[in-house]
């Protein structure tokens, strides 16, 4: 089988250096410090050759506190120490002991943050969805490649061992040829219409905010579909509750994809084969093992382990790229980010949500 996401030069999957220093320290801001940021960075503090120079977030409060839990050198925050106004991830990109920003707020922002620090001349990683619009996504792409600054959205599940591991599995003919994918992630997430996750002012939804994760299994397995069909739950306030995609191939092999935040489900994603087939243990986005399945009889488990939450991977990643003078990783390149865009633009448009940055004239 052909993979479709690649691996890391620096890595191997039962023996991934995630930790040792690769190069010179790299002093990184992360802007926002909400949870996923919280987790994040307790993990980023974990590299050997990384450095906590500097957060930003709206709150005084909040950018104090955690950059008292992390040991950061600097905080900044809205109308903050410029005197000026200025908001406090602004304030951030123009501090010079920055070398890289690690982006952490609602989708909706994360195109105006990163062009900013595209602009102030810092590499960036930035949380998926990367933008919300592929119009958006293409406009940041082209920045940082005219400024050959690195650039990656930070879709962590393409470096954990168990996904590594499975493509590996794949490659190898085991299971024999590709015939379909499913896969499945979510949870039950209380509804309040003021949170990120529902609004839509914030580009809330289970597609642009999990379904990404499903996607990977199919077009790390597959590649990029040849037909995209969308189904969706929607809310009273117009964004997903839940959504199916089905996509196929022109070889025939097809994979279906579900996302959802209002129940509970396995969270599990299944490759079958010609073969055999491959499921995966735990959660989706970080399987902690594989079953391996060859014919009806022949099965075995392989389980895995990793420092921290899982995020050192991709962070080791972004550190060992921009050592080495890249502008994007081969295994999460911009153009796969652009090309997952343009589906999810696709998707939208066959379940009806749409967002402000969709009328944006400013790219």
């Amino acid at each position: 089988m052909q993979r479709f996401v690649g691996r890391p030069d620096w890595y191997t999957t039962f023996n991934p250096e995630t930790l040792a220093a690769t190069g010179t320290a790299l002093r990184w801001g992360v802007v926002a410090t909400g949870n996923i940021a919280q987790t994040v960075t307790a993990d980023l503090a974990l590299l050997e050759d990384a450095v906590l120079q500097a957060v930003s977030s709206r709150s005084a409060k909040s950018a104090a506190q955690f950059a008292e839990n992390f040991g950061f050198a600097s905080h900044y925050y809205d109308g903050g120490a410029d005197g000026l106004g200025a908001s406090g991830y602004l304030q951030l990109m123009a501090d010079p002991d920055v070398d890289v920003v690690y982006i952490a707020t609602p989708h909706a922002q994360h195109y105006d943050i990163a062009k900013a620090a595209l602009l102030a001349g810092k590499h960036v990683l930035c949380e998926k969805a990367l933008t919300i619009t592929a119009a958006e996504s293409r406009a940041l792409i082209e920045l940082a490649r005219e400024r050959r600054l690195f650039l990656m959205e930070a879709v962590w599940a393409r470096f954990v061992p168990g996904f590594q591991r499975a493509l590996e599995i794949l490659e190898s003919g085991e299971i024999g040829q590709v015939k379909w994918v499913r896969a499945d992630l979510g949870f039950p997430a209380p509804m309040d219409d003021s949170a990120r996750i529902w609004a839509p002012a914030d580009g809330g939804g289970a597609l642009l905010d999990i379904s990404v994760y499903p996607l990977l299994w199919a077009w790390g397995t597959l590649g990029r579909p040849d037909t995209v069909s969308a189904t969706a739950e929607l809310t009273a306030l117009g964004v997903d509750a839940a959504n199916t995609l089905t996509l196929s191939y022109a070889n025939g092999a097809q994979a279906q994809l579900i996302s959802y935040l209002a129940s509970h489900g396995p969270r599990t994603a299944t490759v079958s084969g010609t073969e055999g087939f491959l499921e995966t243990i735990g959660s989706v986005n970080n399987p902690k093992g594989l079953k391996i399945s060859v014919g009806r009889d022949n099965e075995r488990v392989e389980m895995f382990e990793h420092p921290g939450s899982g995020y050192t991977y991709q962070l080791r990643e972004v550190t060992r790229c921009i050592q080495a003078g890249l502008t994007e990783s081969a295994t999460m390149p911009l153009d796969d980010s652009l090309a997952i865009m343009e589906l999810f633009d696709d998707a939208r448009r066959q379940i009806g949500v749409s967002y402000a940055n969709d009328t944006r004239t400013d790219l």
